[in-house]
């Protein structure tokens, strides 16, 4: 499946732990598609790194000393980097998986995920998808499910803002589908889906597939 002819992805590391970047280092050296171009132990060297390799993902812990890695990935979304940003951590508590994807990460997993699941994860968030692990997506409904009631008549008031194509789109988005896919399934060009996703974070002020999601299913829309 490997085109040997496109250039591999490349990974920064940032985690306080040595020894998680090293783990980290052999898992993603196993999958001859991906390369780690840099490494970093604290979110503010992290940033200067990610700088400077302009990597395709990031793999980021959240606990750190200097400059967090929420923080950080709230200062590289608003840089406008297109690095992918999967926030890696040993727990799962919902404020901070909520905290997350609402600065921008496109996944959120926990530390001890499958090293084969860790891979499809950076080809996911490469392919426009949000990478979550089972139980940070549960927490992640559950934080939708108990703060909805009120939410839902801004949510329908934004999603009004779409027009009926743009509308189909957020639908698919929402239910996880990739641009291919929606492609297909709405008989679009690649280019043109593109372009409505694009209108549509604008136009719902989301930084990423899960807020359009999370917006879709407030609205009642999915």
């Amino acid at each position: 499946m490997n085109d040997s002819s496109r250039a591999p992805i490349s990974v920064v590391l940032v985690d306080d732990d040595a020894m998680v970047r090293t783990a980290l280092s052999m898992i993603l050296g196993g999958a001859p598609e991906i390369t780690v171009v840099g490494q970093a132990e604290d979110g503010r060297q992290g940033l200067s790194v990610i700088a400077e390799h302009s990597p395709d993902v990031v793999l980021m812990d959240i606990r750190m000393p200097r400059l967090d890695g929420l923080s950080a990935t709230d200062e590289l979304v608003r840089s406008g980097s297109p690095s992918k940003v999967i926030v890696l951590t040993t727990f799962d508590a919902d404020d901070y998986v909520v905290r997350a994807l609402a600065m921008g990460a496109d996944g959120f997993l926990l530390k001890d995920t499958p090293p084969d699941d860790i891979v499809a994860a950076i080809h996911q968030v490469l392919d426009g998808r949000p990478a979550l692990s089972p139980s940070v997506t549960a927490a992640l409904i559950k934080q939708v499910v108990t703060s909805g009631g009120h939410r839902t008549s801004s949510a329908v008031e934004r999603v009004d803002r779409l027009t009926a194509r743009e509308r189909d789109v957020a639908v698919e988005l929402a239910r996880g589908a990739s641009n291919a896919e929606i492609a297909e399934r709405l008989y679009m060009s690649l280019a043109t889906v593109k372009a409505h996703i694009s209108h549509i974070f604008t136009k719902l002020d989301a930084g990423n597939r899960v807020q359009v999601a999370i917006l879709m299913h407030d609205a009642g829309m999915v």
